[in-house]
């Protein structure tokens, strides 16, 4: 997984937002739970921002350059998917045209 390291390089911010109690956003903030350490670990100065929200739909949103934004809805996602999401975006900032 060496692209979890590479946030920092091919990303400007990434937000993750989900509801505190909703069933739809469990995904989301079992993923936040499961995997945030070791991203900010990797990214010390990086900024992921969570977002908490009551009755919010889960997203996840990431930043690139020129403050060009990619978002993803969460709902429905399983915690492997959300990881391979955060990955498709990490991996689309690599390219010239994000």
């Amino acid at each position: 997984m060496a692209w979890r390291s590479q946030l920092s390089r091919n990303l400007k911010e990434l937000r993750v937002l989900f509801c505190q109690t909703s069933p739809s956003s469990a995904s989301a903030r079992s993923f936040v739970e499961k995997n945030y350490r070791d991203l900010k670990t990797l990214n010390p100065k990086f900024p992921i921002l969570i977002r908490e929200c009551s009755g919010i739909e889960p997203q996840i949103w990431a930043r690139y350059d020129m403050g060009v934004e990619r978002g993803i809805r969460l709902e429905g996602l399983t915690e492997p998917q959300i990881l391979k999401a955060v990955e498709d975006l990490v991996k689309a900032g690599a390219s010239p045209k994000a």
